[in-house]
C-alpha cells in the first residue's frame, strides 16, 4: 500500500505499473481490487477497460472504457481494502477502527498484538499507524481463516508488517515472547475475559486494551475481571450516521401579487425556468435545490468497545 512509504507518501506521486493492485472505483457502494496485468482486460457496466491503458498513468486517474464509460483508478489505501475485502467474518468498519486506533495511542514504532485476525479490516490500518518501524502480531485459531489473512496482507503489500499465527488465544493466551512488550492489545473473542491474565503479562507498564463485544454481557463480564489489574477502564458505542447530498429540481407555482413589494424571497441555488399564466396569473418555477437527508442503508450498532490501561504496579 502507498501509505507505508513515505517517499510515495502521495498517490499522485505514483504512477501505476505492471502487478499493482488498484481499486477501481465506480461509485461509493461499487468499488473493487483489480490486479494490473499487461494484455488483461477488465469489464463491467460501462463497458471494457484495457490494463494496458492503466499503466504509467497516476493513482486517481479517470480511465475510459470501449463504450465511453469511466471508473477512477484508486490507490489501495486501509480504508479502501475495508470496502473490498472477502468477509471470512463480521468485520470492523471505518467509524470503529478509527476510534480503536485513537485510544489504543498506535503510533509509528509499536507493538500491537490482535487476536482474533477475522477477515483482516482492523490489522490492515493497524498495520499502517505502526509502520514503518512497528510490527502487528495478530493470532487466529482458526487454520484456513489465517491463512487467507496472510494471502491478503501479501496482496495488499502490508506483509512486511503483519505476522499472522494460528493459535487459541482465549485457551491458551499468548505466546511468552512477547511478555511486557506489547504497547497495545486488541481482542475480538466470544469470552475476551479469559485472555485478560495473559494480556496483563503482554502489556508494557501503562500499555492500553480494547476489547470488542457485540453484547453488552460480554461488556459486563469483562469489566468485573479488569477492576483486578487494570484502571480507566470504558466502554463506548460508536454509530455512524452517514447522509446523501445531491441536487433535485423541484416545481412550484406562486400567484402574482400585485402589490408593488411581490412575493417574499425564497432561497433557491439556481432558476431553470420562469413561465407565466396570463389567465390566471400564476408563476410557475423549476428550481435546483441541494437536498441533505439520512442515507436509507446505515449501519447501526456492530458493537461495544471496552478500553483499559494497565495499572502500574
Amino acid at each position: 500500500m502507498l501509505s507505508i512509504d513515505p517517499s510515495k507518501r502521495s498517490s499522485l506521486e505514483r504512477r501505476i505499473c505492471d502487478g499493482d493492485l488498484v481499486i477501481v472505483y465506480e461509485r461509493y457502494d461499487k468499488v473493487k481490487a483489480v490486479r494490473v496485468q499487461n494484455g488483461s482486460d477488465f469489464q463491467n457496466r460501462f463497458g471494457v477497460f484495457k490494463h494496458s491503458d492503466w499503466i504509467g498513468k497516476p493513482f486517481g486517474t479517470k480511465v475510459l472504457s470501449n463504450k465511453g464509460g469511466f471508473v477512477h483508478l484508486l490507490a489501495p489505501t486501509p480504508e479502501l481494502w475495508t470496502l473490498v475485502l472477502s468477509h471470512r467474518t463480521q468485520i470492523l468498519y471505518l467509524a470503529d477502527i478509527s476510534f480503536v486506533i485513537s485510544y489504543l495511542e498506535v503510533v509509528p514504532g509499536c507493538v500491537v498484538l490482535e487476536s482474533g485476525t477475522g477477515s483482516g479490516s482492523l490489522t490492515t490500518s493497524l498495520a499502517r499507524a505502526v509502520a514503518p518501524s512497528g510490527h502487528v502480531y495478530t493470532f487466529d485459531f482458526h487454520e484456513q481463516r489465517a491463512s487467507l489473512a496472510r494471502e491478503d496482507f501479501e496482496r495488499n503489500g502490508m506483509s512486511s508488517l503483519i505476522a499472522v499465527t494460528v493459535r487459541d488465544i482465549q485457551g491458551e493466551g499468548f505466546p511468552d515472547e512477547f511478555c511486557g512488550a506489547a504497547d497495545s492489545v486488541f481482542l475480538d473473542l466470544p469470552q475476551p475475559w479469559l485472555a485478560l491474565p495473559s494480556v496483563r503479562r503482554m502489556l508494557k507498564q501503562d500499555g492500553v486494551l480494547c476489547s470488542f463485544s457485540p453484547c453488552i454481557e460480554q461488556v459486563q463480564r469483562s469489566c468485573e475481571v479488569l477492576g483486578a489489574d487494570f484502571t480507566d477502564i470504558r466502554t463506548f458505542e460508536v454509530l455512524l450516521r452517514s447522509y446523501e447530498v445531491r441536487e433535485e429540481r423541484m416545481t412550484g407555482t406562486e400567484g402574482v401579487q400585485d402589490s408593488p413589494v411581490g412575493s417574499l424571497p425564497r432561497k433557491r441555488r439556481q432558476c431553470i425556468s420562469h413561465d407565466v399564466n396570463n389567465d390566471s396569473k400564476e408563476i410557475t418555477t423549476t428550481t435546483s435545490t441541494i437536498i441533505a437527508r439520512p442515507c436509507r442503508e446505515t449501519r447501526g450498532h456492530t458493537g461495544y468497545l471496552t478500553f483499559a490501561r494497565l495499572a502500574c504496579s
